[in-house]
């Protein structure tokens, strides 16, 4: 017969150790097997993903990739084939009033009203979340400042360019002051100054305590501003991660041209960036060479969204 040894007894006024399981903090967001067909058609099929409460979350891929029914899914406004969707640790389908009242969701589609003032325009969703009346002028005030449009607080709508529109869409996401945004390809039609205007006011968003989920066709758009993104691309998740992670894990390679002092260009492969930095020491410290310039040519999410949808069928 087999006996168990007792554990040791507990020294007088100590408390006895006990191995603690470490607790994830609640997703800001979630999917786990989501599918929407139409017919015989998948718009999005059998996603899975996790957004963590404080990120930049990108959703990345061509037009069509399942971008914006998955972000409809989180907002409420379309109900999953099957799957399940959680959002702030709410069911869109069963409690959409929780989900709205809790994000932000600017679509692709601009949304504004042409014959409304720009004032007028957020008075009118303010009173859609039925805020007090009295916190509407603070409230504007503050939120024209940070999409820096206070100078246009009495312009009308329909005399806004499509950057300012953006801009006055996103301020509109904020009105209710969300802690989730979802943000459905915000750059499109930008000019390269709003891009840039555009990924400062991310950072500063989540500086703010927000949590965003974006999506763009763009790709060099995200890699620089999200700290995770996620691949689509007919309706199917490729794959997901940071940005450097999936780079360094998917094995893209890149092209480093290095020009020497003398006048020399030569091109040199690498997988990581252990590789990259162990090129650089040979170059100038083993072979004492003079580097004049060293930088990756191509590579990045760009190169590595083309191999990995290579061959894939829509």
């Amino acid at each position: 017969m087999s006996t168990v040894e007792p554990h040791p007894p507990t020294p007088a006024g100590q408390v006895p150790l006990v191995a603690e399981t470490p607790v994830l903090p609640p997703a800001a967001a979630e999917v786990a097997g989501l599918t929407k067909r139409y017919g015989d058609l998948f718009a999005v099929r059998d996603l899975t993903l996790r957004v963590e409460t404080g990120s930049v979350f990108g959703l990345i891929g061509p037009n069509g990739a399942g971008k914006s029914t998955t972000f409809s899914v989180l907002a409420s406004l379309l109900k999953p084939t099957s799957g399940q969707a959680r959002v702030l640790g709410m069911d869109p389908t069963t409690d959409p009033r929780g989900v709205r009242s809790r994000v932000g969701y600017m679509p692709d589609v601009l949304g504004v009203y042409d014959d409304l003032r720009v004032e007028e325009y957020l008075e009118f969703f303010a009173s859609s979340y039925y805020l007090p009346r009295k916190s509407w002028p603070g409230l504007i005030d503050g939120l024209l400042e940070l999409v820096d449009l206070s100078g246009k607080r009495h312009a009308m709508v329909n005399g806004l360019s499509r950057g300012m529109k953006q801009r006055l869409s996103l301020a509109r996401a904020l009105v209710h002051d969300p802690d989730l945004l979802i943000l459905d390809e915000p750059a499109s039609g930008l000019d390269p100054r709003a891009r840039v205007e555009l990924r400062e006011l991310i950072g500063e968003l989540r500086s703010m305590g927000k949590t965003i989920i974006i999506s763009s066709h763009i790709l060099a758009e995200l890699e620089h501003v999200c700290t995770d993104i996620a691949i689509l691309e007919a309706g199917q998740l490729l794959a997901s991660g940071s940005p450097e992670t999936i780079v360094e894990q998917l094995g893209s390679g890149r092209t480093i041209e290095v020009r020497f002092a003398d006048g020399a260009v030569e091109r040199f492969s690498v997988d990581t960036d252990d590789e990259q930095r162990q090129l650089l020491r040979r170059l100038v410290v083993d072979d004492a060479r003079d580097v004049v310039e060293f930088h990756q040519v191509g590579g990045g999410l760009e190169d590595l969204f083309m191999k990995l949808t290579e061959g894939i069928v829509q």
